[in-house]
């Protein structure tokens, strides 16, 4: 049974948990990115799940203090971080805050990330990158960011603007009744299936760094939209009947757009064209 949250809500756990594969190299700098004390947080852990890793990851997490997590073989970033969702909530996390362990999202940025959980206005924060100024996006792979961000929106009535980022923030309610159900990626179903359960969606700005390597999850466009989609669709079979998710006042990007369609209730087959949208823009 999962420890209960302390009864004190403003003195809060914070877990971050950091998916790796093979990031014996980044993950130092990235660990020592991440901040010793925030604001209403009462102690800092840290996780990294390593998927398998061949160089030495866990080993690399174990000297640098963090609680580590081993999978025996690689199982795709969406098992990964799932394992890490499930330690974090055992060792009676308040929050849980996932960062990548390629050191591309900022350990200052964290602070902004949970701000509206720890304030109550939100159940699940998701950083948003400046996409437009980011160089190591080449203006094709920027096109179809916001394509499949407005796919995602739809799909969940959301206004959330960096639907794949992968530095977001959720609350313990939220992490305890989420699931994942992609083996391939996290990011764009929680935002789904966080919608339909009525969770409160935020968003905030966040910087990045410059790249290390590389994006080992997207092998191609046309690959990640067809995994990723995939994942969406299996989803949509088990998921209720959509709930509308709830505006917060003060935070932005959670109130649905005027008009959104309750896409969920839409057949399958209309689904799947909607989400392989972007694929038609994909070059061969």
């Amino acid at each position: 049974m999962l420890p209960a949250p302390r009864p004190n809500a403003i003195a809060m756990r914070l877990v971050i948990q950091i998916p790796c594969l093979d990031e014996a190299l980044t993950l130092p700098a990235t660990i020592r990115d991440l901040p010793s004390s925030l604001p209403g947080i009462e102690d800092i852990r840290v996780v990294v799940v390593d998927d398998g890793s061949s160089d030495g990851t866990c080993d690399v997490a174990a000297a640098l203090g963090a609680t580590v997590v081993r999978l025996p073989r690689t199982r795709g970033l969406a098992a990964a971080f799932a394992a890490g969702v499930e330690s974090a909530l055992a060792s009676g996390a308040d929050i849980v805050v996932n960062t990548d362990g390629d050191n591309q999202y900022r350990g200052s940025d964290v602070a902004l990330l949970i701000a509206p959980i720890v304030d109550g206005a939100a159940d699940i924060v998701i950083g948003a990158r400046p996409i437009a100024t980011m160089q190591n996006f080449s203006p094709m792979k920027k096109l179809l960011q916001r394509i499949g961000s407005w796919v995602v929106r739809h799909l969940s009535g959301t206004s959330v603007p960096d639907a794949t980022s992968g530095f977001r923030a959720y609350s313990r309610e939220a992490a305890l009744v989420l699931d994942v159900f992609s083996g391939y990626t996290h990011t764009l179903e929680t935002i789904v299936q966080g919608a339909h359960r009525g969770l409160r969606i935020a968003s905030v700005p966040i910087g990045v760094n410059p790249p290390a390597r590389d994006s080992r999850l997207m092998r191609s466009t046309a690959h990640y939209v067809m995994r990723a989609g995939s994942g969406l669709l299996r989803m949509f079979v088990v998921l209720p009947a959509r709930t509308p998710p709830t505006a917060v006042p003060g935070v932005p990007f959670v109130t649905p757009p005027p008009g959104a369609p309750p896409v969920a209730l839409l057949p399958l087959t209309v689904q799947a064209v909607i989400v392989m949208i972007p694929a038609l823009f994909t070059p061969p």
